[in-house]
């Protein structure tokens, strides 16, 4: 089977949070697991260095938009690195390649008659003798009456034009713009009406997506979807490949999602591989975004994948609801946000990947705290697994010279061990991270118990045999538990088996054969909890929240 997944792509004028790992996250998961089952994986994500929010930040520092998109995309692929981020290809929206094919598929559908042009009233800022992007406009929405942008509200997800804004604003300037006609590039949206419907209900009877994304996505298309703009007046981005409107640039939200197919091609150029298979009826699609990429998702990107006759539409659509922090909504104007880079240089990756798996919002909003961050590093992954692991390798360390016994495994540890290989898998691949992860921990919480109960250090003076069988058992459960864990934790995971010396690779039970063990060491250091308080200190102190 072929299995592609796609990260949505973070504008690089900024760096990364956590409500951004928190939404990506589930695609390394993903791509991590059907790799260990053998599966062709092909995980894509890139930077989108074309946006207006980049240029806005270019403006205001006073430098070109390339040094702003430079400097955030190399900061990105650094701390997707850190993390352990397991893309195959992790490209940026400005590259010759990716113009290229983007313009390919515009002249596609143009050919095909789905793209057409249309003079339209467009917002025009006297002040700064410009039509206005989208986003450079800000206003009232006036469905919900929430502060928004001019593409689409964050409060209620209405997707918007800016002249639909109440006391609408330049971004620039803060003068209240105009509107003037010009002439622009259509996509006929509204023709795939019906095929939308059927693959929304399809995708609903098989539970293949979020709630969240079934709920909004049926409320567009109740609504009537309408053509949208494939083309605006903006200073970077993807030229429109049509004569006399080359200073128009193919808009972001077509732009930006083509990122997934022409990353894949990319992938396919470097390697010398063929990609074809990627893009077959047969293939599943994973695309894992945060819910404010929903339509982008379930109604645009297929919307242009149908008008081209490309298959597979997105099969599972992984969007997980907000992050908060310490209760409040994130805000980067307001720098009320844990910025990556900076809890990168403090904390173990596995501790964030644990917690914000663990944590997940999946199905509602999700609240990031550092009291519940530390809290759960050094009750889970250093008091249960971390102990159970120390416990059971030190004791082999000192009173078995470092080999481990040779015992057949006790059937019923090997029972729980294939039930967890199918669970966990169940739970992976219906996007049920959260569940999964929740799981594992279950048979770490039975293993710190069976490891009482059993009293190895009495049984070693008391029936030599038994001692072998206790850990035999537990080097077995240790093994399977960090191979089990390989998608969520990848870098506790590798030392453990560096420890026990084995080197598996596949998603299935194994039993170690007797053999020496590496140099034990901790798995995960203690937090001490006064940290707690140092970092609600430090976040109160960079932000101006009140």
């Amino acid at each position: 089977m072929s299995i592609f997944i796609g990260g949505a792509w973070a504008y690089a004028n900024g760096s990364l949070h956590l409500g951004h790992i928190s939404s990506l996250l589930p695609g390394d998961i993903l791509a991590r697991y059907y790799r260990l089952k053998g599966e062709k994986v092909l995980y894509v994500s890139g930077s989108d260095c074309n946006g207006t929010p980049i240029t806005v930040r270019a403006k205001q520092e006073g430098v070109s938009p390339k040094v702003i998109a430079d400097c955030y995309h190399k900061e990105f692929v650094d701390c997707f690195s850190r993390l352990g981020f397991s893309y195959d290809t992790y490209t940026r929206t400005d590259t010759d390649h990716h113009h290229k094919i983007v313009q390919e598929i515009f002249l596609e559908l143009l050919e095909k008659g789905l793209i057409y042009k249309k003079e339209i009233e467009q917002t025009y800022c006297e002040h700064c003798q410009q039509f206005l992007p989208d986003r450079y406009v800000e206003g009232i929405c006036p469905v919900c009456k929430e502060g928004s942008r001019g593409d689409q509200c964050d409060h209620c997800s209405t997707i918007l034009e800016p002249l639909d804004l109440l006391e609408r604003k330049c971004k620039l300037c803060g003068h209240e713009p105009t509107a003037r006609f010009t002439e622009h590039f259509y996509f006929s949206l509204s023709s795939f009406q019906q095929v939308l419907e059927n693959y929304t209900r399809e995708a609903a009877d098989k539970n293949l997506w979020r709630e969240n994304a079934i709920s909004l996505t049926k409320r567009y298309l109740k609504e009537g979807l309408q053509d949208r703009a494939v083309s605006r007046d903006l200073p970077i981005g993807v030229s429109v490949p049509v004569a006399g409107y080359e200073d128009k640039k193919i808009y972001v939200w077509i732009e930006a999602v083509s990122g997934y197919y022409t990353a894949s091609k990319l992938w396919a150029k470097e390697t010398n591989s063929d990609d074809s298979h990627f893009w077959s009826s047969s293939t599943e699609s994973y695309y894992v975004h945060g819910k404010d990429n929903i339509p982008f998702h379930s109604i645009i990107w297929p919307g242009i994948l149908a008008g081209l006759g490309k298959a597979p539409l997105p099969t599972h659509i992984v969007s997980n609801e907000y992050l908060t922090l310490e209760k409040k909504k994130l805000s980067t104007s307001k720098n009320w946000a844990v910025w990556v880079p900076d809890i990168l240089e403090r904390y173990d990756p596995d501790s964030i990947r644990y917690f914000l798996t663990i944590n997940a919002p999946e199905n509602r909003d999700a609240d990031f705290s550092w009291k519940e961050f530390i809290y759960s590093h050094n009750s889970e992954l250093l008091g249960a697994y971390g102990n159970f692991v120390n416990r059971t390798l030190k004791f082999i360390e000192k009173s078995f010279g470092g080999v481990i016994p040779e015992k057949d495994i006790t059937p019923t540890i090997q029972d729980k061990v294939n039930r967890l290989y199918d669970e966990v898998g169940h739970c992976i691949e219906s996007t049920a991270f959260k569940q999964g992860l929740e799981k594992v921990f279950e048979l770490v919480r039975f293993c710190n118990k069976f490891f009482d109960e059993q009293q190895p250090w009495k049984q070693i003076k008391d029936d030599h045999e038994s001692c072998e069988q206790t850990l035999a058992d537990c080097v077995y459960l240790i093994a399977n538990i960090a191979q089990v864990l390989t998608p969520f934790l990848p870098f506790s995971s590798s030392k453990v088996k560096e420890m026990i010396n084995i080197t598996e690779t596949e998603w299935r039970a194994f039993v170690v054969p007797s053999q020496r063990l590496a140099k034990v060491e901790p798995l995960f250091e203690r937090i001490d909890p006064v940290r707690i308080e140092e970092e609600l200190e430090r976040l109160k102190n960079q932000s101006c929240c009140p």
